[in-house]
Protein backbone atom coordinates (compact mmCIF):
# COMPACT_ATOMS: atom_id res chain seq x y z
CA UNK A 1 0.00 0.00 0.00
CA UNK A 2 1.14 3.58 -1.05
CA UNK A 3 2.43 5.04 2.54
CA UNK A 4 0.11 7.82 1.07
CA UNK A 5 -3.07 6.47 0.79
CA UNK A 6 -2.28 5.20 4.55
CA UNK A 7 -1.87 8.37 6.04
CA UNK A 8 -4.43 10.15 4.42
CA UNK A 9 -7.40 7.77 5.51
CA UNK A 10 -5.52 7.60 9.58
CA UNK A 11 -6.26 11.53 8.99
CA UNK A 12 -9.22 11.46 7.96
CA UNK A 13 -10.25 9.21 10.64
CA UNK A 14 -8.69 11.58 13.06
CA UNK A 15 -9.97 14.41 11.55
CA UNK A 16 -13.83 12.27 11.62
CA UNK A 17 -13.58 11.74 15.26
CA UNK A 18 -12.36 14.76 16.06
CA UNK A 19 -14.87 17.11 14.56
CA UNK A 20 -17.50 14.81 16.08
CA UNK A 21 -16.17 15.52 19.63
CA UNK A 22 -16.61 19.40 18.29
CA UNK A 23 -20.04 18.85 17.36
CA UNK A 24 -21.20 16.42 20.29
CA UNK A 25 -22.36 19.69 22.30
CA UNK A 26 -24.60 20.51 19.29
CA UNK A 27 -26.38 16.92 19.32
CA UNK A 28 -24.55 16.53 15.68
CA UNK A 29 -21.97 14.35 13.99
CA UNK A 30 -19.85 15.21 11.26
CA UNK A 31 -22.35 14.15 8.68
CA UNK A 32 -25.21 15.80 9.55
CA UNK A 33 -23.15 18.90 9.87
CA UNK A 34 -22.32 18.15 6.24
CA UNK A 35 -26.09 18.00 5.55
CA UNK A 36 -26.87 21.21 7.23
CA UNK A 37 -23.54 23.50 5.93
CA UNK A 38 -24.67 22.58 2.58
CA UNK A 39 -28.09 23.25 2.49
CA UNK A 40 -27.13 26.53 4.72
CA UNK A 41 -24.78 27.14 2.11
CA UNK A 42 -27.28 26.69 -1.27
CA UNK A 43 -30.43 27.39 0.18
CA UNK A 44 -33.01 24.86 -0.65
CA UNK A 45 -32.14 21.72 -2.00
CA UNK A 46 -33.61 18.79 -3.43
CA UNK A 47 -32.25 14.64 -1.45
CA UNK A 48 -30.64 14.22 -5.19
CA UNK A 49 -28.88 17.34 -5.30
CA UNK A 50 -27.97 17.06 -1.53
CA UNK A 51 -26.33 13.07 -2.43
CA UNK A 52 -24.45 14.50 -5.88
CA UNK A 53 -23.07 17.38 -4.06
CA UNK A 54 -21.65 15.76 -0.92
CA UNK A 55 -20.62 13.00 -3.15
CA UNK A 56 -22.23 10.22 -1.03
CA UNK A 57 -25.08 7.32 -1.89
CA UNK A 58 -28.47 8.21 -1.78
CA UNK A 59 -29.93 5.77 0.99
CA UNK A 60 -27.12 7.78 3.12
CA UNK A 61 -28.55 10.93 2.38
CA UNK A 62 -32.20 10.18 3.09
CA UNK A 63 -30.95 8.56 6.27
CA UNK A 64 -28.83 11.52 7.68
CA UNK A 65 -31.83 13.86 6.40
CA UNK A 66 -34.66 12.12 8.03
CA UNK A 67 -32.50 11.82 11.14
CA UNK A 68 -32.13 15.63 11.26
CA UNK A 69 -35.92 16.15 11.06
CA UNK A 70 -36.14 14.49 13.61
CA UNK A 71 -33.96 16.29 15.47
CA UNK A 72 -35.47 19.36 14.39
CA UNK A 73 -32.61 20.91 12.52
CA UNK A 74 -34.34 20.45 9.02
CA UNK A 75 -37.33 20.54 7.40
CA UNK A 76 -38.68 18.73 4.25
CA UNK A 77 -41.35 19.71 1.49
CA UNK A 78 -42.83 18.12 -1.59
CA UNK A 79 -41.05 18.89 -4.51
CA UNK A 80 -42.80 19.21 -8.13
CA UNK A 81 -43.71 15.98 -8.47
CA UNK A 82 -44.43 13.08 -5.86
CA UNK A 83 -41.25 11.80 -5.62
CA UNK A 84 -39.15 14.60 -5.19
CA UNK A 85 -38.15 16.38 -1.61
CA UNK A 86 -36.98 19.54 -0.96
CA UNK A 87 -34.92 20.03 2.32
CA UNK A 88 -34.51 23.68 4.10
CA UNK A 89 -33.29 24.45 7.29
CA UNK A 90 -35.82 24.75 9.84
CA UNK A 91 -35.95 27.79 12.30
CA UNK A 92 -34.19 25.99 14.99
CA UNK A 93 -31.22 25.19 12.42
CA UNK A 94 -31.43 28.77 11.17
CA UNK A 95 -31.03 30.19 14.44
CA UNK A 96 -28.10 27.93 15.77
CA UNK A 97 -26.32 27.73 12.80
CA UNK A 98 -23.35 30.91 13.90
CA UNK A 99 -23.02 28.72 17.53
CA UNK A 100 -22.08 25.50 15.58
CA UNK A 101 -20.25 27.33 12.69
CA UNK A 102 -17.89 28.97 15.23
CA UNK A 103 -17.49 25.39 17.09
CA UNK A 104 -16.31 24.19 13.22
CA UNK A 105 -14.27 27.13 13.28
CA UNK A 106 -12.51 26.29 16.51
CA UNK A 107 -12.11 22.71 15.83
CA UNK A 108 -10.71 23.76 11.97
CA UNK A 109 -8.05 26.19 13.78
CA UNK A 110 -6.96 23.66 16.41
CA UNK A 111 -5.95 21.37 13.52
CA UNK A 112 -4.34 23.62 11.32
CA UNK A 113 -2.24 25.33 14.05
CA UNK A 114 0.41 23.66 13.28
CA UNK A 115 0.44 24.92 9.67
CA UNK A 116 2.01 27.99 8.58
CA UNK A 117 -0.28 29.68 5.71
CA UNK A 118 1.60 28.91 3.42
CA UNK A 119 1.83 25.14 4.05
CA UNK A 120 -1.71 25.24 4.12
CA UNK A 121 -1.83 26.69 0.87
CA UNK A 122 0.44 24.25 -1.04
CA UNK A 123 -1.32 21.01 0.88
CA UNK A 124 -4.46 22.11 -0.42
CA UNK A 125 -2.92 22.83 -4.23
CA UNK A 126 -1.36 19.22 -3.52
CA UNK A 127 -4.64 17.25 -2.24
CA UNK A 128 -5.92 18.88 -5.37
CA UNK A 129 -3.97 16.97 -7.59
CA UNK A 130 -5.31 13.77 -6.38
CA UNK A 131 -7.94 12.69 -9.14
Amino acid sequence: MNPLFHELFQKTRFLTNEVNLALKKHNLYASQWSVLYCIQKHGEMSLTQIWKYLNVEAPTITRTVYRLVELGWIDIRPGKDRREKIVCLSEKASEDFLTIKDSILEFENRMVSNLSKEEEKTLIEILKKIK
